[in-house]
């Protein structure tokens, strides 16, 4: 079987070559110009919002060109009648499978106007889920879990759900401490050795001010009396850049050795098992 070519086709595929490669060039430069222009707004605040329309707009250059680089080639040639001869069909189709990409896209757009957290922030999902905000892409939103774990999201499931934000708007972020000293323990000394364990760690930073301005750590204070222990409760601000497992084992590791040294009770629970006699008259025995 002979398949012949006329000179209409070799030149609608000549036409197409030229157009797909000038898009191609003018898709590059734009890209290049994009990241440059948000690099430049990136120097004083890289901000959520920034980052996710440096990605759309990626999509949109993208998008757009393609668009042009179709227009301007002849829809009626032999060429392309045969290749978008289902475009209709393929139209629908994509439509249909496009529905998550265009909510995840839409959910993206709200973040990025509304701006929940930022860049770096602490939060916490309604369904448990804990992370650093490390990245936003058109489609999700990347946390940073333990160690290496990274934890993808999608943009308009978290743009639905309830967060706690650990960091809302501030340099920094915080977690709260309670420590259980015993009912005969002194009060002010504990007090004293958790405050100077916090302010010797070298995670942590002030987080507040006092009547003059000048920046202090937080007050440690007797919240509660418990069924065993005293609970004193004290809250720790650290920078952003520092992991809350990092702070919180620096935090526990001084804070328990400083109560220790100073014979300050950390109350525990134990169980009593009681041995009952098997003989008449016999002492039952007591374990502990």
């Amino acid at each position: 079987m002979h398949i012949s070519f006329d000179s209409s086709f070799w030149e609608d595929l000549l036409w197409f070559v030229v157009v797909m490669a000038v898009a191609g060039l003018i898709i590059w430069l734009l890209l290049f110009v994009n990241k440059k222009v948000f690099s430049l707004l990136s120097i004083k605040q890289r901000g959520i919002h920034l980052v996710f329309f440096e990605r759309m707009n990626k999509v949109i250059i993208i998008v757009a060109i393609l668009i042009l680089a179709f227009s301007a080639l002849d829809s009626g040639a032999s060429v392309w009648k045969s290749m978008l001869g289902g475009t209709a069909i393929v139209s629908a189709v994509v439509a249909f499978a496009a529905q998550d990409v265009i909510r995840d896209i839409l959910g993206g757009l709200m973040i990025s106007l509304q701006k929940p957290f930022e860049i770096g922030d602490r939060i916490e999902l309604s369904d448990g889920t804990v992370g650093i905000v490390e990245d936003i892409t058109n489609r999700h939103v990347v946390l940073i879990g333990l160690d290496t774990l990274r934890i993808i999201v999608p943009n308009s499931k978290i743009n639905s759900m309830m967060m706690i934000n650990y960091s809302f708007h501030r340099d920094m972020r915080s977690v709260s401490f309670r420590f259980p000293i015993g009912y005969n323990s002194d009060i002010a000394l504990a007090k004293k050795l958790i405050a100077q364990a916090i302010e010797d760690s070298p995670y942590t930073i002030p987080g507040k001010k006092n009547a003059n301005g000048d920046p202090i750590y937080g007050d440690v204070y007797f919240i509660s009396i418990a069924d065993s222990a005293l609970m004193m409760a004290v809250t720790v601000y650290y920078p952003k850049t520092i992991p809350t497992e990092r702070v919180k084992d620096d935090v526990h590791t001084r804070v328990f050795a400083s109560l220790q040294q100073h014979s300050i009770e950390i109350p525990y629970n134990y169980i009593s098992v009681v041995n009952m006699p098997s003989e008449p008259g016999a002492e039952p025995v007591e374990r502990t």
